[in-house]
C-alpha cells in the first residue's frame, strides 16, 4: 500500500480545528504536514531539499554520508538540509540513520490574490 505525504498550506488556526474535529471522530486520517504561508513551505522545501527527499524516497534509513553521496554534495550541506527537513518533520531519525517513510508527496495549495 502506498503511502503519500500531503503538504500544503494553511492557517494554523484551521489545522487546530481540523484536528479537533479529526479526534472527535477517532477517524485516522492521511499523513499531512501544513505550512502558514506558501513563503514559508518554500523557504523549508528548497529545491535542494526536494533531491534529498527524492534520493530517499523508498530507501529506508539512510546515513547522513550516504544521502550526501546520492545528491552528490558535501555533507555539511546536506546536514543543515536534512536537519530543516527533520525539525520540519518531514523525515525522521533513527539509530539506523534518516529515514523518509513515505512512498510519495503530494502538495496541496490554492494561490489567489488577496
Amino acid at each position: 500500500m502506498m503511502s503519500t505525504l500531503t503538504i500544503d498550506v494553511c492557517p494554523l488556526r484551521s489545522v487546530l480545528a481540523e484536528a479537533a474535529e479529526t479526534m472527535e471522530d477517532l477517524v485516522p486520517t492521511e499523513p499531512r504536514i501544513s505550512f502558514d504561508t506558501p513563503e514559508l513551505l518554500w523557504s523549508v522545501l528548497t529545491p535542494s531539499r526536494w533531491t534529498i527527499l527524492r534520493a530517499m524516497t523508498n530507501a529506508g534509513p539512510i546515513a547522513l554520508r550516504e544521502i550526501a553521496r546520492r545528491v552528490d554534495r558535501d555533507v555539511k550541506s546536506v546536514h543543515g538540509d536534512v536537519h530543516a527537513l527533520l525539525n520540519a518533520g518531514i523525515v525522521e531519525r533513527n539509530a539506523k540513520g534518516f529515514l523518509f517513510p513515505y512512498d510519495a508527496v503530494h502538495v496541496d495549495f490554492l494561490l489567489k490574490a488577496g
